[in-house]
């Protein structure tokens, strides 16, 4: 049995986090961190926890959730994990920043695409990227600083990955998203306003948007070689999901080769062992609302013969897989439990 302490637990991942958490057979849930609600009880301020939890929200800092839990969870806004962790903190406590702050490893390239200074540089060679069935597990269960990685990029570069892996894309690879308006956050905003997303879908942060270096990093390493992409997000009128759809061109030495057999293949081989990458059969492909609640990242995969485009469709809940599913998986990971202890739901539907 562990301890976990949570800081920004009433935001939308802070809270299908303590779900979570909750329900772990292998985690005391000792602190719901709050600025906001401090002093209050949690139940009292998310709704669906009445007679569940009798937990406090506190507003306690970095460290001083440290120094009570085996795992501190960060669900904060980038910017300001990176200027409260130190190594003390990291020697008393697994850290999983489910911000921005330790993903990249450039702190140049952090501070041109988040716009702020990182506020603890020497730590990024200690964090580990999150992404299990692409980064070492070995690595991962041997840190305590895990970069938990973004929702869009999770859903881009898992369903990628084997192409890149094997050489067989042409730059750049175009993948359009699509997320529902719970991967904003829970803050206040015009343009999260029920009235201005209902009834619409928009396109947002064109050639602009943070997660791409994110997702080019990671297939970069994968590859061997600089990968680019072109990532284009869109906002649905919908809670929960991502939809992705990635457009590859085969390079020329690989196109002769490329059939809908040899594409599968090369999925099938690389994600046979990953219990939450579900491969779906020829001629299906994902649809948000059945990984709906789960850690289940659903890939579909076609050959365009007549355009010589790959096409791949990948599915996630952004709140699960995206962000604190994947969180938990990690914490799995790091303590030696099972890696699906806690993540066996099937998706909810409706």
């Amino acid at each position: 049995m562990i301890t976990a302490g949570i800081i920004g637990s009433t935001g939308y991942t802070g809270i299908e986090l303590t779900r979570l958490l909750h329900r772990h057979p292998q985690v005391e849930l000792l602190h719901t961190g709050s600025r906001s609600f401090a002093g209050r009880p949690y139940a009292d301020e998310i709704g669906s926890f009445r007679g569940q939890s009798d937990n406090i929200c506190r507003d306690a800092s970095i460290e001083e959730t440290a120094q009570d839990c085996d795992v501190v969870f960060l669900a904060l806004p980038h910017g300001i994990a990176s200027k409260q962790l130190t190594e003390t903190i990291l020697q008393q406590s697994c850290i999983i920043d489910l911000g921005a702050d330790y993903r990249l490893k450039s702190r140049e390239e952090y501070e041109q695409w988040y716009g702020v200074e990182h506020g603890s540089p020497r730590l990024l060679k200690q964090a580990v990227y999150g992404l299990p069935e692409l980064i070492s597990r070995k690595a991962i269960s041997s840190t305590n600083l895990i970069a938990n990685p973004g929702c869009y990029t999770t859903c881009s570069i898992l369903s990628t990955a084997p192409l890149v892996k094997a050489g067989v894309c042409d730059p750049p690879i175009i993948i359009d998203a699509k997320s529902g308006v719970s991967g904003a956050g829970r803050k206040a905003s015009q343009g999260l306003l029920y009235g201005e997303v209902n009834e619409s879908l928009k396109a947002y942060k064109l050639k602009s948007h943070r997660h791409t270096p994110e997702i080019e990093q990671a297939l970069t390493e994968v590859s061997g070689s600089k990968v680019k992409v072109q990532f284009t997000p869109h906002l649905v009128p919908m809670n929960r999901g991502i939809l992705t759809t990635a457009y590859i061109y085969p390079s020329a030495e690989a196109s002769a080769q490329i059939t809908s057999e040899r594409i599968r293949q090369l999925y099938q081989e690389m994600y046979r062992e990953e219990h939450f990458i579900r491969l779906l059969p020829e001629g299906n492909f994902p649809e948000t609302r059945w990984v709906r609640g789960s850690n289940f990242i659903d890939i579909g995969l076609s050959y365009d013969e007549r355009t010589g485009l790959i096409l791949v469709v990948g599915a996630i809940d952004n709140l699960m897989k995206g962000a604190a599913g994947q969180a938990v998986q990690n914490m799995n990971i790091r303590f030696g439990f099972d890696e699906a202890t806690g993540l066996e739901e099937i998706p909810l539907f409706p």
